[in-house]
Formats: C-alpha cells, structure tokens, sequence
C-alpha cells in the first residue's frame, strides 16, 4: 500500500508564517518603496482581525499592496529562490527535516498542502525534498503575469480537505489504497486531520493541542 505524507507548512515545518514576510522580501527585491505602503497592509491586517473582510481578501489586498496587481513570473522568480533559501537558513524547525527525511527513507510520497500561494512555495518544497504540492493558487494569464487574485479556493480550513481529495482524484490514487499521515500545527486543518489515517498535532496551537488530547492523536514537538 503507498503511503502518503502529507504536510502542512506555515508553524508546522517552519518556526513562523511566510506569506508577509515572502510579501516583504520580494518587495525589497522589486520595488522598495512599496514598503511605504505597509501601514496599510497592517490595516488589511486589523480589517480581518475585525472579520470585515476574509482571508482570501486580505492575501489579496497584501499581495496587490506589496507587489502590485500584476507581476511576470520571471521578474519574480529570482525573489521567490532567494526566500526559499533565506527560509532554508532561518526558518525551518530542526524536528521537521528529521521527520521529513525519515518519511523519505522510509518511501512515502511527500506532499506539501499549505494556504500559502504556489508560486513561492514550490522553491521551498524542492529544497526539502518534497514529491508534490497541494497549495493557493494564483491567477495568472497567458502572458505569464501573477495577478494579484487568488485562482479558485485558497487552501485553507475545509478547503484544504477538499483540494487534497481533487489532488488524490487528479492523480489517479484511490483514498482506500493509500494510507495517509497529516501533519499540522494548527486547528483549521482538523477536517484533513479527521480525514487522515494517523493525524500527528506538531508544534500544536493551543486549541489544537487541546483537540488532539481529546481526539488521542499523536503530538509531537519539532522545535529541537
């Protein structure tokens, strides 16, 4: 039976989020005074703090903000393989690449599933070795230019769930005939922990940790 492990990556393999900081690097990279324009990526910030707006929103509104509405994927790609190896060097929690080799070596197929946009999270993906992955997407015409739109759902809560299983369905791999491991940090990813054979809590928000002792999964620190 193949085996998939499935891996969610903002606090789970990384100590901290990475779609404002990417924002913010690629910006010094692109265009420096759009920095200017942070205070009100922050007020973006307090408008879904609010719930005035959703989460697809707010990346939308920080993305136009930081980088501007339309992007060519070759003008950025050189900040989005500088990222990855900033990220490689400072972000990344030592437990998670242990666990990510011992996976590897032990044949399972690596999977990164994270709300985090495609374009920049591929190069991190393929310097930790990951097989696929499963992430928001971007609009982005024929022309090559990233909008700043999110291109159908952005990979988060039951949303995660449901663009796995159309991953699985894409890929010709039957649910039965696999058996699946999810690892996460928080509790908006419960329904693909639900859905997973062996659900692992790592580095756990207090409500998911609260969750997984109730639910009996396993909980793992990835900190050291």
């Amino acid at each position: 039976m193949q085996h998939l492990a499935i891996y969610d990556m903002d606090r789970t393999i990384t100590r901290t989020g990475t779609y404002t900081p990417f924002l913010l690097h690629a910006a010094r990279a692109l265009a420096p005074w759009r920095l200017l324009l942070t205070p009100f990526v922050l007020l973006a910030m307090l408008a879904y703090a609010l719930k005035l707006i959703d989460r697809r929103r707010l990346k939308e509104w920080c993305q136009r903000l930081l980088l501007g509405g339309r992007v060519p994927r070759a003008c950025l790609a050189p900040a989005t393989e500088s990222f990855a190896d900033l990220v490689m060097a400072t972000n990344i929690h030592p437990g998670a690449l242990r666990q990510i080799a011992e996976d590897k070596a032990a044949g399972r197929r690596l999977v990164l599933a994270t709300a985090s946009y495609r374009f920049y999270v591929e190069p991190i993906a393929r310097r930790l070795g990951f097989d696929d992955v499963i992430a928001t997407g971007s609009v982005a015409g024929l022309d090559d230019i990233i909008h700043a739109r999110i291109d159908g759902e952005n990979n988060y809560g039951p949303a995660k769930l449901r663009l796995i299983e159309a991953w699985l369905r894409a890929s010709g791999i039957v649910r039965s005939a696999v058996r699946v491991t999810f690892y996460s940090d928080h509790v908006s990813d419960a329904p693909v922990l639900e859905w997973a054979d062996e659900a692992i809590a790592a580095n756990p928000s207090a409500r998911l940790r609260h969750l997984a002792e109730r639910r009996g999964w396993t909980i793992v620190d990835w900190g050291f």
